[in-house]
Formats: structure tokens, C-alpha cells, sequence
């Protein structure tokens, strides 16, 4: 129980970790689309993405792929750039339809995020043997951080929303132009070319 709760809380802590904002800001970027009734979708989003990097977690710790890291840590960025600016675009349609493309980029884009978290993940775990059982432990504790901030982005919408009157179209207008700074500022400070 005490190693499941030491792999748990690397994953929790390493998603919440200010320092890891990217994977914050992809999340945002991610979640700003849906509403709480829409909380199947939400799961779904969540589920996906833990999928998707829990896959190339895998591959990488396993040693099947190996990935240059510098080109890693420039696509997390341009990931959520991507994201972003697709938000911008369909914004006016109040996002409701355009949900299955994020549920899409939730899986394609976690892949990516997977890979950065591989380094990580292999130091953490050094040369043991059984690396499935750390995997599905620390991918349970990213899942549960996931969770958290995905929450947080819901229920800031909906006050936003609702009390303070902000349309849906300018929540996430404003929310992803923001995180595409971000994106646009880490992609200039991780260029590898």
C-alpha cells in the first residue's frame, strides 16, 4: 500500500507541480469547452489523455521508443497552441459539437505529453523490474491531478457564467488567448532547430 501511495502522490504532485504548468495549461486549454452537464465528456477527456501518455509512458520506460527530448519539450507547447487557437476559432459557435475534436486531441496530443513525462518516470523507477505496476500508479495519481484541475476550470466557468453573466463564447475566448501566450512564449524558449 505504501509503494502505491509513493507512485500515486509522484503523479498527483507531478501534474500539480506549478513548475509543470504546461500540462495545466493544455488541460485549460482542453477543458474550457465544456460545462458540468456535459460531465461525461469531461471523464471522458480526462480518461483519454491519461491514456494517451500512460501509452508512450510505457513504450518509453520499456525502452521500445525513444523519442529526443528537446523535440518533445517543443510539441508539448505547440500542443497546446494548437488547442488553443482551435478554441479561438469555433468559440463563436459557443463550442457545443466541437467538444469530439478536443476528445480527440485529448488522446492524439496526450501521447506527446507522455513522452515528457518519460524521463521523469524512468529516474523515478530506476532499473526495477516490474515497471507496469509504477506505471498504473502514477498514471492513477496524473488521472486524479487531472481531475482536479479539470473541476477547478468547470467550476470557475460556470461562476463566471452564471454570476457574473460572462458569455460561453468570450469564457473561452479569453481563457485560451491567455494560455496561447503561454504556449507561444514556451515554444520560443524550447526551439531546437
Amino acid at each position: 500500500m505504501d509503494e502505491f501511495l509513493l507512485y500515486f502522490k509522484m503523479g498527483l504532485y507531478h501534474v500539480l507541480d506549478i513548475k509543470a504548468y504546461d500540462h495545466i495549461l493544455f488541460l485549460i486549454v482542453l477543458a474550457v469547452v465544456f460545462s458540468f452537464n456535459q460531465f461525461k465528456k469531461v471523464f471522458w477527456l480526462v480518461t483519454l489523455f491519461t491514456i494517451g501518455h500512460s501509452v508512450t509512458l510505457a513504450l518509453a520506460a520499456y525502452g521500445i521508443i525513444n523519442i529526443s527530448m528537446q523535440l518533445i519539450e517543443f510539441l508539448i507547447p505547440l500542443t497546446i497552441f494548437i488547442t488553443g487557437v482551435i478554441n479561438v476559432f469555433t468559440a463563436k459557435k459557443s463550442s457545443y459539437g466541437k467538444e469530439n475534436t478536443n476528445l480527440v486531441f485529448a488522446l492524439f496530443f496526450g501521447l506527446i505529453h507522455g513522452l515528457g513525462f518519460s524521463n521523469y518516470f524512468k529516474m523515478m523507477i530506476g532499473k526495477e523490474e516490474d515497471k507496469l505496476l509504477p506505471l498504473l500508479e502514477f498514471a492513477l495519481g496524473i488521472e486524479a491531478a487531472q481531475i482536479i484541475i479539470v473541476l477547478g476550470i468547470l467550476i470557475i466557468g460556470t461562476l463566471l457564467q452564471n454570476f457574473f453573466r460572462v458569455a460561453r463564447r468570450d469564457w473561452i475566448l479569453v481563457t485560451s488567448s491567455i494560455v496561447i501566450g503561454f504556449a507561444i512564449q514556451m515554444m520560443l524558449d524550447r526551439v531546437f532547430w
